[in-house]
């Protein structure tokens, strides 16, 4: 009688504090939710505390915050602390020597500011603990218990956690999510530090877009540099390397380069984002992404190795990484490859809420996690008052809005949709897309010039029906989070070349009735007007925006874009 009383366990995971802020809340084991809090507060890589995203959590579940017993931070403090003695071996070579300190430092300050955070985070749930979680194994559990699978190898590749850069483990238990850790690769070898070094290099955002730089390289030679990033990332029996010469060792800190004198001298100067893009600008895209492919494909195959498992999840920033993700799906090293579908940083906040969980003992199993992406908040019956927004007007469609949808884009109409829970990840996945007819002429440039904002050689990905994504992708897997670059069949290149990109790749999101049904009606619909069953799927939002999580997100979309029409919860708003 007194098990049956007692009072569930709430655990909240949190991402907060450096980029992506986040968070997830398990009770009883089972996922209520998660959403990242720039979906909500409008503030794109927003590192403030996710006010917003708690919130809503605690209020689905009609709690307050004096009801969390535990909040699972997604960083463990000491072992920043570890790296500064370190740190100080680099002052043995006169190619590191003046990194040494700063290094040291930097790193003692973070781990010292980390343990701050926690004990801040603390501070907001009176009656919690703080449980911090090494980094990467909240990456680990996160794209493990998504999966579903009951074992597999996971890999995570990003730029840092703590000290680890790549990781190696393997999942077991999808009930009981646990994975163990089997091998490790510390920084200053980064992969994800060396691709954000070259991105920002180039005249882009480091951590934000590093996808451009990957668009961009379809479009160059890697000839050009192929030597130079051979010697810079160099493979080794277990791994990686990186080569101080050209990428100078990490310092947590602002001021200190990432790319070396060298590295201009043998590439260009610094591109500043206003300049014009040249040749050897794409051809140093192009033989940065080859590495990146390359030393994924060597990582894979470390994996596969070691774990002898037929599966893999991959984790981390480098797994958005779409094309080399398809690279090791196109090479066969394992059965089946699964990215979830927020594998950065964000979505740490459920393996943190999951680690805090199984670490607890507790005999409940963890729900609501395989195979879920829509888990942020809806307002399907929100009113909507369309007052701040003058120019727009409204009327109710009735249960035939998936035809009707399907009917105005194949009449080559640019529509967004907001529709049900906000979904997880970067990509967009058929809640809050912009969606575009593949068979109108010249829609690539318009979507890019008009509606998204953004550079002329961006490509836009295809969403396909499931049972028919055999006739145009290559994959011969399922790709339900808009993840995986697959090559393209020649029925593709014929019937809907607008989405494929100068690489002859697709990132590709294959569409099932169970995973959207009211997308798999859109794509069916489609299909009987025009033959083709695939739409162009990008997330709703412009360049420099977050994805829309809110009605009025959406609305100043639409407003301040050359989206032609928004169907929001079953209402379809013009201009």
């Amino acid at each position: 009688m007194a098990a049956m009383n007692r009072a569930p366990s709430v655990i909240l995971g949190m991402c907060s504090y450096t980029h992506d802020s986040s968070a997830a809340l398990l009770v009883d084991g089972e996922l209520i939710g998660f959403v990242e809090e720039e979906r909500l507060s409008q503030r794109k890589h927003t590192k403030d505390y996710p006010r917003h995203a708690v919130e809503w959590l605690l209020s689905e579940a009609g709690l307050t915050a004096a009801d969390v017993d535990a909040v699972a931070y997604n960083f463990q403090p000491a072992h920043y602390l570890a790296e500064s003695p370190a740190a100080l071996r680099l002052a043995l070579s006169p190619t590191t020597r003046d990194r040494a300190l700063p290094r040291a430092r930097g790193f003692a300050k973070v781990g010292l500011r980390t343990h701050r955070r926690a004990r801040a985070l603390g501070r907001q749930f009176p009656s919690s603990r703080v449980s911090p979680v090494l980094h990467h194994r909240a990456h680990q559990l996160t794209a493990f218990a998504a999966s579903g699978w009951n074992e597999s190898a996971v890999l995570i590749v990003d730029s840092l956690g703590e000290r680890q850069t790549t990781t190696i483990a393997r999942g077991h238990n999808a009930l009981h999510p646990s994975v163990r850790a089997l091998e490790a690769i510390n920084d200053p070898a980064s992969l994800g530090y060396v691709y954000g070094a070259v991105t920002e290099h180039l005249g882009w955002r480091r951590g934000d877009e590093e996808g451009t730089v990957m668009a961009l390289a379809a479009l160059g030679d890697p000839e050009r540099f192929r030597h130079l990033f051979a010697r810079a990332v160099r493979t080794t029996p277990t791994g990686f390397s990186v080569d101080p010469a050209y990428f100078p060792p990490r310092v947590l800190t602002s001021g200190y380069p990432r790319t070396s004198r060298r590295f201009i001298a043998e590439t260009c100067p610094e591109r500043h984002p206003s300049e014009p893009i040249q040749d050897v600008h794409r051809d140093l895209a192009a033989a940065l992404q080859e590495r990146t492919e390359q030393v994924m494909l060597h990582l894979a195959r470390r994996a596969r190795t070691i774990t002898r498992s037929r599966r893999l999840c991959v984790g981390g920033g480098v797994a958005t990484n779409c094309v080399s993700i398809g690279r090791i799906i196109e090479a066969g090293i394992f059965d089946e490859v699964f990215v979830p579908p927020a594998p950065g940083d964000a979505g740490t906040a459920i393996g943190a809420a999951i680690a805090a969980h199984t670490g607890s003992r507790s005999r409940r199993p963890v729900s609501g996690v395989a195979r879920a992406c829509y888990l942020g908040p809806s307002y399907q019956h929100q009113a909507l008052d369309l007052t701040p927004w003058p120019g727009l007007q409204q009327k109710t469609l009735g249960v035939e809005s998936a035809e009707f949808l399907a009917d105005q884009l194949a009449h080559g109409m640019i529509v967004g949709l907001f529709q049900g829970r906000v979904e997880a990840g970067p990509r967009a996945l058929g809640n809050r897309s912009i969606l575009a007819s593949p068979l109108e002429p010249g829609v690539v440039e318009r979507l890019n010039a008009t509606v998204k904002f953004r550079e002329p050689f961006r490509p836009f990905a295809p969403m396909v029906l499931a049972e028919r994504a055999a006739e145009f992708f290559t994959l011969g897997q399922e790709a339900p989070y808009m993840s995986m670059a697959s090559g393209v069949t020649d029925e593709a290149r014929e019937r809907v070349p607008a989405i494929v990109h100068a690489n002859g790749t697709s990132r590709l999101q294959t569409v099932t009735r169970s995973q959207n049904a009211f997308m798999h009606d859109v794509l069916s619909a489609f299909a009987r007007r025009t033959g083709v069953p695939v739409l162009i799927n990008t997330s709703l939002n412009v360049k420099g925006k977050p994805i829309c999580g809110t009605p009025e997100m959406a609305l100043d979309c639409l407003a301040n874009s050359g989206l032609d029409a928004l169907l929001l919860e079953g209402r379809w708003i013009t201009k």
